[in-house]
């Protein structure tokens, strides 16, 4: 299986930087005929879990990705450029551990895979939601019984240590590799815990919901609210930080109960409302370039 995920990340580092060739030829061309050259594109490396990586259609077959990155790099006035080596079902911490550094290692000492620098203009990020959503999401929840809160807090806060702990070593990774690159991450949404999922994977929410005693699905959706909100705010701290660089998309809020293909994705178009909320928030930092 490790040896089909380095493939297909290689598939793509390939076809990026075809892509990134085919343009640095091009402006090289319109600079010799003496054109003003065109508003250069973003060129992002992308890291992250299934919001970046999803290749369903919403819970079937689809010929291609639909996540956030598909849909953004079709976007803008000047579509983006994006070496995504993400993967879905990995934890923050999955995401952060050495060989997946090693991986945006080498995607960032390539000068092939950068247009006009040697770095990226931007590193997208999404984690998280995995860290607490699965079977191991009963350990954030008190049992239901009168009186008692759905979310334990304080455990809850024990696990976003860890997700808090993933996110400051991807900024010291970044100073490190990366120096100057600002990182733009997200906040998930709220989906509705109904037990919901694809062949595949799933339900990751309903059954240590049930399991727990919280059967009802208001009350559920509650719960799942309130521990996405801690996540927010914890994200929100990271990036009022200005020693981070980082920038927070902010994406809850964005969907409806149409957009949920399933507990933990949208649909295609509810996946385009997250990156239309990611093109806002980019185009604040690069005006003219998307």
């Amino acid at each position: 299986m490790r040896d089909s995920i380095e493939q297909e990340i290689a598939a793509r580092a390939r076809a990026h930087q075809a892509t990134i060739a085919r343009l640095k030829g091009a402006r090289r061309t319109m600079a010799l005929a003496g054109a003003a050259p065109a508003a250069a594109p973003l060129v992002m490396l992308a890291h992250g879990d299934s919001w970046f990586d999803y290749p369903l259609a919403g819970n079937g077959l689809s010929l291609g990705d639909t996540d956030v990155i598909a849909q953004l790099r079709t976007m803008g006035q000047v579509n983006p450029i994006i070496l995504n080596v993400s993967h879905y079902g990995d934890a923050s911490t999955d995401e952060l551990s050495w060989p997946k550094q090693q991986r945006m290692i080498d995607a960032l000492s390539d000068s092939a895979n950068w247009l006009e620098a040697a770095a990226p203009d931007a590193i997208l990020f999404s984690g998280g939601g995995n860290d607490i959503a699965g079977d191991q999401f009963c350990i954030f929840l008190n049992y239901a019984t009168p009186g008692t809160s759905g979310l334990n807090i304080a455990r809850l806060e024990k696990a976003l240590g860890m997700v808090e702990a993933s996110y400051l070593d991807l900024f010291a990774f970044r100073d490190r590799y990366a120096p100057g690159v600002p990182i733009f991450g997200h906040c998930y949404d709220f989906p509705i815990p109904n037990g919901a999922h694809p062949d595949c994977a799933g339900p990751w929410l309903k059954p240590s919901l049930d399991y727990s005693g919280w059967t009802d699905l208001d009350a559920g959706m509650a719960i799942v609210r309130q521990a996405l909100i801690e996540f927010r705010n914890l994200l929100e701290r990271l990036a009022s930080n200005p020693d981070h660089n980082f920038f927070l998309v902010a994406t809850q809020g964005s969907l409806g109960p149409q957009d949920w293909a399933n507990e933990l994705h949208p649909f295609p178009d509810g996946f385009k409302k997250i990156a239309a909320r990611f093109v806002d928030t980019l185009r604040g930092k690069f005006p003219g370039r998307i």
